[in-house]
C-alpha cells in the first residue's frame, strides 16, 4: 500500500486516541499516585528493616531508696489505636474511582452554571500548556512546509466544523453515559475514540484540500501530528455537566 494511503488510514486513529487519552490520563496519573503511595510505604518498611541494631547503653545503677517507692497509678488506662486494616488494590482502584467521580461528576443539586464554574478552572489550567506548546509546533512545521498565512487561516476556518462535531458528538457520548465520571469504562472510551476516527477523516479531507502534499509530508517530518493538535485544541470547554449520579 502507498505511504500516502496508509497515513490516510493510521493518522485519525492516532488522533482518535490521542483525544481518548486525555480523559485516560486522569485516571492513569490517580492510579500513578496510589501506586507510588504504595511504593513509598514500602521503601519505608525496607528502611526500617535494613537499619542497623543500635546497641542498647548500660542501665543505671538502681537506687535502693527509689526502688522501695511504690509507682503512681492512673485511674484511667493507656489508649489504644485501633489496628488500621490494610488496603488492597482493588479496594483502592475503587476509592479512586469514587474520588474521580466526586471531582468532576455532578454534585447534588448542583447547576449546569454551578458546574462549569467549579470545573472550567480546572480544565483550562489543565489546558493552557499543553496548547501552547502544539501551537508552537503547529507555527515551526508551518514555517518549515511554507504554509502561507492564507492556508494556515483557511485551515482554521476549516477546523471550525470539525470542532462542533467533536463538542456534538462528545456530548452525545457524556449524556448517554458511555463517557461517565462515575464508572471505569474503558470499552466505552474505546468505542467513543472509533466513532471520532470518522470525524478526525474528514479533517484530514480538508487538511488535503488546502495544502499540497509536498506540505503536508513536511509538516509530518517535522514531527508535527494534526490529531494531536485538533484534539487539545478543541473547545473542550463547551462541553456539557454530566448527568446527576445515577441511583
Amino acid at each position: 500500500m502507498p505511504r500516502a494511503s496508509t497515513d490516510s488510514l493510521t493518522r485519525p486513529i492516532l488522533a482518535a486516541t490521542t483525544i481518548a487519552g486525555i480523559a485516560a490520563s486522569i485516571w492513569l496519573f490517580l492510579d500513578n499516585r496510589s501506586l507510588r503511595s504504595e511504593l513509598d510505604d514500602r521503601s519505608v518498611v525496607a528502611a526500617v528493616v535494613d537499619t542497623p541494631a543500635i546497641e542498647k547503653p548500660t542501665p543505671p545503677v538502681e537506687d535502693p531508696w527509689a526502688a522501695k517507692a511504690e509507682p503512681a497509678k492512673s485511674a484511667t488506662p493507656a489508649p489504644s489505636l485501633q489496628a488500621s486494616k490494610e488496603e488492597s488494590r482493588m479496594e483502592r482502584r475503587a476509592r479512586r474511582t469514587e474520588e474521580f467521580g466526586a471531582m468532576f461528576g455532578r454534585l447534588d443539586n448542583e447547576t449546569d452554571d454551578e458546574y462549569r464554574a467549579r470545573m472550567l478552572p480546572l480544565l483550562k489550567l489543565g489546558l493552557t500548556g499543553p496548547r501552547d506548546r502544539v501551537g508552537e509546533m503547529r507555527k515551526l512545521a508551518e514555517d518549515k512546509a511554507k504554509v502561507t498565512a492564507a492556508q494556515s487561516a483557511e485551515l482554521d476556518k476549516a477546523f471550525t466544523k470539525v470542532y462542533d462535531d467533536v463538542v456534538d458528538y462528545t456530548n452525545k457520548a457524556i449524556g448517554d453515559g458511555q463517557l461517565s465520571p462515575y464508572e471505569r469504562n474503558v470499552a466505552g472510551w474505546l468505542d467513543y475514540a472509533g466513532g471520532l476516527g470518522g470525524i478526525l477523516t474528514g479533517a484530514n479531507g480538508q487538511i488535503g484540500k488546502i495544502l499540497d502534499p509536498g506540505q503536508i509530508k513536511a509538516m509530518s517530518d517535522s514531527g508535527f501530528e494534526w490529531g494531536e493538535y485538533l484534539g487539545l485544541n478543541a473547545p473542550w470547554e463547551n462541553l456539557k455537566p454530566p448527568p446527576p449520579r445515577p441511583n
